[in-house]
């Protein structure tokens, strides 16, 4: 960012804030450059050529003791930021899940911040309460949500789990585990959660952070294509039964992290109501594909939850964070967290939402402005349109993929994920395919060309390329598939793995 050599900055010179003459100034320059940094990220490498360290070392040990120029700062992330940055919005950024930082969502960000409000009660910020509710019914509308299902805005998936496993403890009335806990409790039998074997690790996470345990967690068996198995699920409760716990919960997946699998949600659903136990679909990623009408058949029993995660900055191209838990049990949740203090008693309690009622954040940004403003800007159409090309594109690459006698897709595709490796004829030891396909991994994304993460599927070391970016096009996801084949023929002529093929 340039420099304006005129600068006479009121950071040192006065007290109260920056003068509003100088916050325009530098906002029209950071506008101007946050659009040409998304206008011309397709040259710009996705992932930075620095060592762990690096950054931090050209940084002052100590805070500056007086202020120093925003010109000087904008420099400085030109200067020592950008060489760093692993850039999420990239065209080329296929790792992990994606997160899309849309334009409309970013203004709605910037507006959010200059607002500040606190969305805890509904007095505290009338218009924060009352977006969040219009966008979070919009939402449910959008993916063929029940109306009986309520919606709250969270940081992040991982919370938005734990709120919902909170309240599925919760509805175990005659345990009073919110007044009592559980330790200490020789009566109360030692609590049991259910998910696959692909499930997320928020679930174990939540698990400790309720006071559950790790080993509360019961990991049940999932088939060839990674979708749990209802009859392994089933005999794991009964099980448990016998073995004296108490089965509380169950979470299934529609699209696990690792190969984006949809466990069998009517026949896990129909267990959890003979069973009496709370159901909890992780939908986090896979969520935002319900709103295309010709994908109905894989949210089929999802309407029998009694929770549902989906985050609208994984695939509805919401900047982070905003992760949204629906719930037919909005009274159960409430019951788990409702605590009010008299400092924050209101003149309209009970005739108002306060959604601090509904969770631990008693501090919540102004989240539902972002995704007000990405509803409105791309409509529910445009939304659609998007995902139903990035779903394309993914069945484009897997099938280039199948046809390449070097390469082999891993896991079905039903979402925009692709699980492939490298599998060269004469390459049959698993320890080799490992190695060959971590090193294929690594070259690929030491080019800054593209970036891509891994997992291991039955011990197999796969490829992970996750089109849900709304800037990426065929031509990018070509020059991932075009970039594979180099780097494999690149490592095969260098014998990467030793074994002499």
């Amino acid at each position: 960012m340039q420099a304006t050599a005129s600068d006479k900055e009121g950071s040192a010179a006065s007290l109260g804030d920056m003068p509003a003459e100088e916050f325009r100034r530098y906002g029209h320059q950071l506008v101007d450059w946050v659009a040409d940094f998304l206008g011309n990220l397709d040259t710009t490498p996705v992932f930075p050529a620095v060592s762990p360290g690096e950054l931090r070392g050209q940084l002052p040990l100590a805070p500056p003791l007086t202020g120093e120029t925003m010109s000087t700062i904008l420099a400085d992330v030109d200067r020592l930021v950008m060489p760093a940055m692993a850039h999420w919005n990239h065209p080329r950024s296929f790792a992990y899940f994606n997160s899309s930082g849309s334009g409309p969502g970013i203004l709605g960000e910037l507006l959010s911040a200059a607002f500040n409000v606190n969305s805890m009660l509904w007095q505290s910020c009338p218009a924060a309460t009352e977006l969040e509710q219009v966008t979070l019914d919009w939402v449910r509308q959008m993916v063929g949500l029940p109306a009986e299902f309520w919606g709250v805005i969270y940081d992040g998936g991982s919370s938005s789990t734990m709120h919902a496993l909170a309240a599925a403890r919760e509805q175990i009335v005659e345990a009073d585990i919110r007044e009592f806990g559980l330790a200490g409790r020789p009566e109360l039998p030692r609590l049991r959660l259910y998910t696959s074997e692909h499930g997320h690790s928020s679930i174990d996470k939540a698990a400790a952070t309720l006071g559950l345990g790790l080993q509360s967690v019961r990991r049940v068996a999932v088939d060839e294509t990674y979708r749990l198995k209802p009859h392994a699920l089933l005999e794991a409760i009964r099980e448990d039964r016998r073995a004296g716990f108490w089965p509380f919960c169950v979470v299934a997946t529609v699209g696990t992290t690792s190969c984006t699998s949809v466990d069998p949600l009517p026949d896990v659903a129909d267990i959890c109501a003979r069973e009496r136990l709370w159901l909890h679909v992780d939908a986090a990623h896979g969520g935002a594909a319900a709103i295309l009408p010709e994908q109905a058949a894989l949210f089929a029993g999802w309407e029998q939850a009694d929770s549902i995660v989906i985050n609208p900055h994984k695939w509805m191209f919401v900047p982070l964070d905003l992760s949204v838990l629906f719930t037919r049990r909005r009274d159960v949740l409430r019951r788990a967290f409702n605590l009010t203090p008299e400092y924050l008693k209101t003149a309209q309690e009970g005739s108002v939402e306060n959604y601090m009622d509904y969770g631990i954040p008693l501090g919540r940004r102004f989240r539902a402005l972002k995704l007000w403003f990405v509803l409105r800007y791309f409509g529910v159409n445009g939304l659609a349109d998007r995902i139903r090309e990035h779903l394309r594109l993914a069945q484009q690459f897997a099938q280039q993929v199948d046809a390449h006698p070097a390469f082999e897709r891993l896991a079905p595709v039903p979402l925009s994920t692709v699980c492939f490796r490298a599998h060269p004829p004469g390459f049959d030891d698993e320890a080799d395919l490992n190695e060959l396909n971590s090193a294929l991994l690594q070259a690929m994304n030491r080019t800054g060309q593209v970036f891509l993460s891994h997992t291991k599927l039955n011990e197999r070391f796969v490829l992970r390329l996750v089109i849900s970016q709304i800037r990426t096009q065929e031509t990018q996801v070509q020059e991932v598939w075009q970039l594979a084949q180099a780097a494999l023929r690149s490592l095969l002529a260098n014998d990467v793995t030793g074994s002499g093929c």
